[in-house]
Order: C-alpha cells, then structure tokens, then sequence
C-alpha cells in the first residue's frame, strides 16, 4: 500500500526567492513526484497565488492592505493551477484544486466532504492541489503561508508524512544562527525544544518563517504523523530526503520513524 505524504511547497520555494513562480521549480516538483508514484501518493498544499498574480499586476496600496491581498490572490490562483496543470500535464500527471478555509475544519460534514472528495481523486490519480480560500479567509495570508493549513489537512487526510519545503535546510540551531554558520536539527521529538531554538525571521513572499512550521509539525505530531522540513530551493529536494540525504529536520512521533518497514 502506497504511503500518504502531504506536500507543503511555501511562496519562497517556488518563487525560488524571486519575484516570479519558476515553472522551473513546478517542473522539478512534478518530475520527482513523477518517479515516485508508485510507492508515494501525494497531496500537495501550494502557497504562491499572490506571487503569481504580481507577475502580471499591480493594485493600489502596494498590496499591503489585507483586502488587496485577498484580491491578488483571487487574480493569481487561476494562474498557479495553469502553471501546475501545465507542467504536471507534460509528465502524465494530473491535478484537480481545492480552495480550503479554517471554518471547513471546524464542521463536520465539511470534515467529511474534504475526506471524501480527495479520497476519490487521489484513488483516481488525481493530485489534489489545495491553497487556502483566501477570498472569504485570509488566516494564512496573515499568519502562516499554510503551514497550519496543510498540518490539519494532513491530519484529516490520514497522510504518513507531512513534508514542508521551504528556504532553509530545516530548523538551524540558534547559536549557529547567531555565530553566522548555520547548523540543520537533524531529528527531535520534543517540540518543546525547538521552540526555543527558532528564530522569528519571516521570508520576503512567505508569511510564516520557522514558528509556524514548528506550529504545524505540533498538529502533526498529535495527529501521530511525521514532519520533515526540506530546502525546496534544492533540485530533488522529495527524492533526495525519502533517499536519506541531503540536510533536513525530521520532527519524529512517538510511534516510530516514517521510513521503517518501507
């Protein structure tokens, strides 16, 4: 049986730290989810839609004020699922969108209608693409880039493994930081530990810097599911940490490493 692994690739990952969403990082994405398939079912949670919709407007106030956001947002979203249908569609891959909110969450028929939907899609070799609502919610555009988004999706969804890609090379320790050398947490199961090892430094297009990843992998945990955090900047970032290299953060459960027995 196939194991569940939730995806969450941050505005900085596929922007690849500029000021447009690299068809080129969708590209490498879809490759590897690609040589992976059989084995692996991905969902993906996906920031970048107002990433995406900078690249071909401007609105007033410079896209500070929450409401413009929220509109660039509705103007971007059509365009990062082209990207993604695009690239995906060019290596046999096909993908549908989901537009989630916090309130979905909170419902249980909501509850329900999440699971069962992407149940059927990913059984039918679909691969659901979610970003937050941000038209009628805009929690994660001001909080957290859907970190804790895809943490509860993870959990609703039963994945094996929630893996967060962003900008760094997982969770550096904090005197590492400050001496300028930055040095990856390899592995922990305490959170609490980490919470004190996280800096509060946010990145030019995510919102949500270290504390909301170590926020999500808390849901996660509870939830019984492993968090990785991965540098998404990297070629080959999924194949690469499912490979065991590269240097990343795993934030374990009680009940055992992800990789055993597979």
């Amino acid at each position: 049986m196939k194991k569940r692994i939730l995806l969450k690739i941050g505005s900085n990952t596929l922007t690849k730290e500029t000021d447009q969403i690299s068809r080129g990082k969708i590209e490498d994405i879809g490759r590897q989810i690609a040589s992976l398939k059989d084995d692996y079912e991905f969902i993906i949670v996906s920031s970048g839609a107002i990433a995406a919709a900078k690249q071909f407007v401007k609105l007033e106030h410079n896209g500070e004020d929450i409401n413009v956001k929220q509109a660039l947002a509705a103007i971007g979203q059509p365009h990062l699922m082209r990207m993604f249908q695009e690239s995906f569609r060019e290596l046999g891959l096909f993908a549908a969108q989901c537009l989630l909110s916090y309130s979905d969450f909170e419902n249980p028929k909501s509850k329900a209608n999440i699971k069962n939907t992407i149940d059927i899609l990913a059984s039918n070799n679909f691969i659901p693409i979610i970003n937050e609502n941000d038209t009628v919610a805009a929690d994660e555009i001001q909080f957290g880039d859907n970190d804790k988004l895809a943490a509860l999706t993870a959990a609703l969804l039963k994945a094996d493994l929630l893996l967060i890609a962003t900008n760094t090379n997982g969770i550096y320790t904090k005197t590492s930081i400050e001496n300028g050398q930055p040095e990856t947490i390899f592995e922990v199961l305490g959170i609490d530990s980490l919470q004190q090892e996280i800096s509060s430094h946010k990145s030019s297009h995510g919102t949500g810097g270290m504390q909301s990843k170590v926020e999500a992998a808390t849901i996660a945990q509870k939830a019984g599911i492993e968090t990785w955090i991965v540098n998404g900047l990297n070629d080959n970032f999924i194949s690469d940490a499912l490979g065991g290299s590269g240097k990343h953060t795993k934030i374990k459960t009680k009940d055992g490493h992800f990789l055993e027995g597979h």
